[in-house]
């Protein structure tokens, strides 16, 4: 049966793509799909030294349907080449949607493993490449997963994290239990066809905490993303005080959450945890994160930033959804995960502006470096004195001079604690960031370890994606300015001294109208 065209399938193709390049909002050097809907990071991965980033895509327009997998390449992790559709829907497990994956090296052959859904329910698939990765057969198996465990009263199940352990694979499935919380199911398989079924490898707790906490766990695990965190692989005896770390995008009935992290020891069939962390300060707005080793030895992750702006807003637009910058994975001396963006990013570096070191004290100062613009990268040392508040005003419209004129500022905000010299908040304010009433304004924050009250702050604005990064702590948002300002100020309760600033325009990476479904290398140019 041929599926119906969804109802909001009306914008011609040219016309989408037209529009979706025309939004002012959209990001110029983070990666968004040509035009129509973009969720979840796939098969992110290099292979003989070319990046590869799947995500889930829909070219009929900006909403959720009939998901396929979009494709890009690059040499650099910078600038990205659109390349044909991996995955679509066709008869069969995977007729209402290709959904996440991951991509793994079968001895020399590239294969998907991802989810087919079929008839409101979702089963491990697998697909075979060709040796550049850019045309894909699905197997004959197909769904090599009948269903979920047998007796077990599942929220949902989808989403996988494979790799290679000894001389057989092994597999997670995302998903949870019902009246018990979020888990992960384990399997093992000769060949990636014939999977024998090991059991939860850990099962959360959806009682405990209070579901609007920004940690509770979730009845289903998303996007699961087991690995070794530092030196050694899965499986292997530690050789350094490295934790196992399992990954989950909390989700509760339909609802997308935040992403969380446990640290702890994967063992046989076992995941033991020590400790609960948050991901990204963001919540919702850098979910589904998907991570890989590269050939460097670097754990290199993506997310996806959702949209804070309405369903009718993004069919407008003709576009929906962002990719984070990737950005690297390290372990801190606490056991926990720091990030930062990939150091490649710094090619698009281009006018710079910079700031000598002063003091800021109950103060508030516009910042004239003589750069200005909603595509920036700023990098800030800092020393706060206890109890000090350092506010940094980014996207900001107009003087606030004469009271009628409308202002927009968004506001990153750092506050050091007035006892102790380790402990701080990161938060961003949005509040004032958008004088559309529809868009989100919740409050981000969370702490952030400040020894001796010094902060290194990297801040990269992308028109409406903002990526916060304070002493390694990731916070993700999205704001929607609507008066255009790119205006930058600093504010200060107690005493704040910047000891740098630093500031850049960012160039960007698409420089030529993309297609909807981008064409095989050396075929005809396509329409978009």
């Amino acid at each position: 049966m041929t599926e119906q065209a969804h109802p909001l399938a009306t914008i011609p193709q040219d016309e989408l793509v037209a529009r979706a390049e025309a939004d002012s909002l959209r990001p110029r050097f983070h990666f968004v799909s040509p035009a129509g809907w973009l969720n979840d990071p796939n098969g992110v991965s290099q292979w003989n030294g070319i990046y590869h980033l799947f995500y889930q895509y829909n070219p009929e327009g900006a909403f959720h349907h009939r998901i396929q997998w979009g494709h890009a390449t690059s040499t650099d992790l910078v600038t990205w080449t659109d390349q044909p559709i991996a995955l679509e829907p066709s008869a069969g497990p995977d007729a209402e949607g290709c959904w996440s994956g991951v991509l793994v090296n079968d001895g020399g052959t590239p294969t998907l493993v991802y989810s087919g859904r079929f008839e409101g329910k979702e089963l491990p698939c697998v697909a075979v490449g060709s040796p550049d990765l850019l045309s894909w057969t699905k197997v004959s198996e197909n769904p090599v997963i009948s269903a979920p465990p047998a007796g077990v009263d599942t929220t949902a199940y989808r989403d996988h994290c494979v790799w290679r352990e000894g001389t057989k694979w092994r597999q997670l499935v995302g998903s949870g239990i019902r009246q018990r919380g979020g888990t992960a199911f384990l399997y093992e398989s000769p060949d990636l066809r014939s999977w024998d079924y090991l059991g939860p490898l850990f099962i959360g707790d959806a009682s405990h905490g209070d579901p609007a906490d920004n940690d509770w766990t979730g009845t289903m695990w998303e996007c699961v993303d087991l690995f070794r965190a530092g030196q050694g692989s899965l499986g292997s005896a530690p050789s350094d005080s490295s934790p196992d770390v399992l990954v989950f995008s909390a989700w509760d009935d339909g609802d997308t959450r935040h992403p969380l992290y446990w640290t702890g020891r994967y063992a046989g069939d076992t995941f033991e945890p020590t400790a609960l962390h948050r991901l990204d300060y963001g919540g919702r707005f850098f979910y589904a994160p998907q991570s890989f080793q590269d050939e460097s030895g670097r754990r290199v992750m993506f997310g996806w930033m959702q949209e804070g702006r309405s369903d009718a807003a993004m069919v407008e637009a003709g576009w929906s959804g962002v990719m984070s910058l990737p950005r690297t994975v390290t372990v801190a001396d606490d056991g926990t995960l720091r990030f930062a963006p990939v150091p490649e990013i710094e090619k698009l570096r281009r006018d710079h502006a910079s700031l000598p070191g002063q003091i800021v004290a109950d103060a508030s100062i516009p910042l004239d470096i003589g750069l200005s613009g909603t595509e920036l990268d700023l990098e800030l040392e800092l020393q706060l004195a206890p109890g000090a508040r350092l506010r940094l005003g980014v996207l900001g419209s107009t003087d606030r001079g004469a009271f009628d004129i409308p202002h927009e500022e968004t506001t990153i905000e750092l506050v050091r604690a007035l006892q102790g010299d380790n402990n701080g908040t990161l938060r961003l304010d949005r509040t004032r960031s958008s004088l559309d009433p529809t868009v989100d304004v919740e409050d981000k924050s969370g702490p952030v370890p400040m020894p001796e009250g010094r902060v290194h702050l990297r801040v990269i604005l992308d028109r409406s994606a903002i990526e916060i990064f304070a002493n390694g702590i990731p916070l993700t948002a999205r704001a929607y300015p609507t008066l255009g300002g790119g205006n930058i100020s600093l504010s200060a309760e107690g005493t704040a001294e910047i000891l740098s600033l630093e500031a850049w325009t960012m160039a960007e990476i698409f420089a030529d109208t993309r297609c909807l479904f981008p064409p095989m290398p050396g075929s005809p140019t396509q329409v978009g």
